[in-house]
């Protein structure tokens, strides 16, 4: 039952090339830096990532986009990343772009044993229409796009049927764990960081405070151990390393 790994390179050396990853985190808050540094380091490639998006350049999972690790992302969200939209519209990248909702709620659907859902969101749009760019050609125009969505109407409303996500391996940021694997996330970093640790075969956690069994209090566990394989435990420096993505000020008014 003790999950814990002595070192983030020793927790991810099985992720091979062409692997499917669901990583934790929304921006730079709750992202797994650690154990996407790992992945880094074991030269995999060809990666097929699912997460909000794609952190920024040099942080994140920019860090395996800036060196060419990544096949495809299904990802809300293309922003704060200029080598994410470069590499996109000059089709290196196949990307398949998701409502942030829908996203979470196919992790959630895949880590729960659902095969598919209908919601309404995206009806009438690409979403359901198709046409929505997966790979642009090197000339601009489009390569791949997606197709048609299944609709069905209920109670006079149409909706669109989605497909649960499981991925290969899981990476997730949580704030607190113990050695059978639960976890507790703070605040913000409760993003994604709980439908991936739940849509990963094999669930990689990096935390930042390791406790001993009984010591969390069971109402406070977001992710009970029986979805995580895996856990390491972070340097006080690494869990203190939160960057963050866009700084804004407000010059202080005098009373």
């Amino acid at each position: 039952m003790n999950k814990v790994f002595p070192a983030a390179a020793d927790a991810v050396t099985d992720v091979h090339n062409g692997a499917s990853l669901a990583v934790g985190g929304f921006g730079l808050c709750g992202v797994p830096q650690v154990l996407i540094d790992a992945v880094h380091g074991t030269g995999a490639s060809g990666l097929a990532l699912v997460s909000n998006n794609c952190g920024t350049d040099g942080r994140g999972l920019g860090v395996l986009l800036e060196s060419g690790r990544v096949a495809s992302v299904v990802a809300s969200y293309v922003g704060e990343n200029k080598e994410f939209a470069r590499q996109y519209l000059a089709g290196e990248l196949e990307v398949h772009l998701i409502p942030q909702g829908t996203l979470a709620e196919r992790l959630r659907a895949g880590g729960a044993g659902i095969p598919a859902f209908y919601t309404p969101a995206g009806v009438g749009t690409q979403i359901s229409e198709g046409g929505l760019p997966w790979r642009y050609a090197s000339d601009g125009t489009v390569a791949v796009a997606s197709p048609p969505g299944e609709t069905r109407v209920f109670g006079g409303r149409e909706y669109v049927l989605e497909r649960a996500i499981t991925c290969d391996f899981a990476l997730v940021h949580a704030a607190r764990g113990d050695r059978h694997g639960n976890l507790v996330f703070r605040r913000s970093a409760a993003n994604f960081n709980p439908m991936a640790a739940t849509a990963g075969r094999i669930t990689i956690a990096e935390v930042e405070e390791l406790v001993e069994p009984g010591d969390l209090d069971p109402d406070e566990i977001h992710v009970p151990g029986v979805y995580v394989q895996r856990v390491v435990e972070l340097t006080p420096e690494q869990a203190a390393d939160k960057p963050i993505e866009r700084r804004t000020t407000a010059e202080r008014i005098a009373d």
